[in-house]
């Protein structure tokens, strides 16, 4: 019997990296998701909405399909820490995460072929050492994290800002979390080991 096809909702080359683990056949579309906040809504809700969001708008275009969507938020003591894009905003959100912690939601969403929706929402906590400004500068003009939430690679250089870092699936952190992510897969049809 044949599965149906998969495709990654992301351009996140990040992302495929990751899935590329545990699936070797899958696409990828962009959602083309506007990603703004809704008011009052809280920092794994919003992982959660986003990552259904972009999975729904995937599957809309490619019905019959296996569509997985994520989207991550980090939150720095109520403040929610997006990707910097540029040194400036870089070294800012590494400045207001020394010596603090800050959680990762991590959210997944796959969409199965009948259209059914089913997700997951991974929190990791990021303890970071207290960073010197020296520190965050030779950070950033070595790995250069402007695409990246926190400001950060975990999976890189990123890993030496750390005291600690807490949670249930170490893929998470880098921007899916496979565990789950296998987990939904196979309840849609999708063999995996």
């Amino acid at each position: 019997m044949s599965q149906p096809a998969v495709i990654l909702a992301s351009t996140s080359a990040y992302r495929a990296a990751l899935l590329r683990r545990v699936l070797e056949a899958f696409s990828q579309a962009a959602p083309g998701t506007d990603e703004a906040a809704l008011a009052q809504e809280g920092p794994a809700a919003r992982a959660a909405r986003l990552a259904e969001a972009k999975a729904r708008a995937v599957a809309a275009m490619h019905p019959g399909c296996v569509v997985i969507g994520s989207d991550q938020v980090a939150d720095l003591n109520g403040t929610v820490l997006d990707k910097p894009g540029t040194v400036h905003a870089a070294h800012r959100q590494l400045e207001a995460s020394s010596g603090q912690e800050v959680v990762f939601h991590t959210a997944v969403c796959v969409i199965d072929a009948r259209g059914d929706a089913h997700g997951h929402v991974d929190e990791t906590r990021v303890v970071f050492r207290t960073l010197t400004r020296e520190d965050i500068t030779r950070y950033v003009e070595r790995e250069r994290p402007l695409d990246c939430a926190g400001s950060f690679k975990c999976e890189g250089l990123g890993i030496t800002l750390f005291e600690r870092i807490a949670n249930n699936d170490p893929t998470a952190l880098i921007g899916l979390p496979l565990i789950a992510t296998s987990r939904l897969l196979r309840a849609a049809g999708i063999a995996l080991p």
